[in-house]
């Protein structure tokens, strides 16, 4: 008998937010809610879980479509254009402002929306957590990922489990040459930090366990400046991980967020910031249009569904919700505070390839004529 696959597609816009770039209305979960209750019921999904990061809608959807359906695309697509159209009505700030296009071809990839899917085939147990961050750029996930499937100081069971001793598979993009390549750990290491030490270029979009090519963790690598040819806002990236029995487990992955870390975004997607780990009821943006927040979820894919408590709604777990990362975000807002007494100074500014899709080749054009040669 073939066992049947469970797809876990993430999908995330921002199509509007309340007070600037700060969150996610209630209007607009409502919206989310109904339609996603709505293809539950037709049997389109089989169950879902609706949140945010900062100004970002989430999708969380687990279905049995496979990546990249178009039914599951749409629904997306249409959820999210209802959304903004009720935050134009509502005049809330930004509205739409991650549908950089308007023609629906089967696919959000490209479009605006960020896009985090993975098939599996189910284990006895398959814990999985998804974040999302907010304010920060498609690169932001590289360094937590090195950390949890690469670093041995990190994570013990690169060390001590026989399941997981063989390393891991990275898969990297080059978002300036749109080319890939696929490196191991432990071996090719150094090459792995070469490149994805260069977040604005190169990116982890999936990782597999070496010995056997599971899928271990799929990523968003949409970089929403390439698609409109200027700063339009920060990528925003999502992120799943599958946990436990031969893979990283649930605190191994999570410990990398124990300490702040500094990002790319923030203000007007020009600066350096710290990541600060919170809990979904934290995860508004405010000083300086942050720090840049990150939220995770923990759930268990059971039988194709999230698996559901006693009340049948599904069993969600707000990861970061939690005291032990309270050090994170002590760090997050004294390195928020040292970097922005520089003000518009680097390297708490962006460089200057950064600022390419920023206002700042404006500045040089009016700036061109008054220069002079030496």
């Amino acid at each position: 008998m073939v066992q049947r696959k469970t797809t876990i597609s993430l999908i995330k816009c921002d199509v509007g937010s309340l007070a600037g770039h700060h969150v996610v209305p209630k209007p607009l979960f409502n919206i989310a809610k109904r339609n996603l209750k709505n293809a539950e019921d037709d049997g389109l999904i089989n169950s879902y879980h609706v949140f945010n990061a900062g100004d970002d809608l989430q999708l969380l959807m687990v279905h049995g479509k496979g990546e990249s359906n178009p039914e599951i695309h749409k629904l997306a697509w249409n959820t999210f254009q209802e959304a903004a159209k009720r935050a134009q009505d509502l005049k809330l700030y930004g509205a739409g402002q991650d549908l950089l296009k308007s023609a629906f071809s089967g696919n959000v990839r490209g479009m605006g929306p960020g896009v985090a899917e993975m098939e599996i085939e189910e284990r006895g147990s398959d814990p999985v957590v998804v974040f999302a961050a907010d304010k920060t750029s498609a690169g932001a996930f590289n360094f937590p990922l090195f950390r949890i499937f690469a670093d041995p100081m990190s994570t013990a069971g690169l060390v001590i489990d026989p399941s997981m001793v063989g390393g891991f598979k990275f898969e990297v993009l080059d978002t300036m040459e749109n080319k890939g390549v696929i490196l191991k750990c432990p071996e090719e290491m150094y090459g792995l930090v070469g490149l994805i030490g260069t977040v604005g270029r190169y990116i982890i979009s999936r990782v597999w366990r070496a010995k056997d090519s599971l899928i271990c963790a799929v990523g968003s690598v949409t970089k929403l400046s390439k698609i409109a040819g200027k700063y339009v806002g920060k990528d925003d990236p999502v992120l799943i991980v599958r946990s436990q029995h031969g893979l990283p487990a649930l605190g191994e992955i999570l410990v990398p967020f124990m300490h702040s870390y500094l990002v790319a975004g923030w203000m007007r997607g020009s600066h350096w910031g710290p990541m600060m780990p919170v809990g979904v009821k934290d995860a508004r943006c405010t000083v300086f249009d942050g720090p840049p927040r990150i939220v995770a979820l923990g759930f268990q894919v059971s039988n194709g569904m999230i698996a559901e408590g006693d009340d049948g709604k599904p069993m969600i777990a707000d990861l970061f919700d939690d005291p032990a990362f309270d050090m994170a975000r002590h760090e997050a807002m004294e390195y928020a505070s040292m970097l922005r007494r520089m003000g518009e100074f680097e390297p708490a500014r962006l460089g200057v390839e950064e600022m390419e899709y920023t206002s700042l080749p404006q500045l040089l054009k009016r700036l061109r004529e008054r220069f002079n040669p030496l």
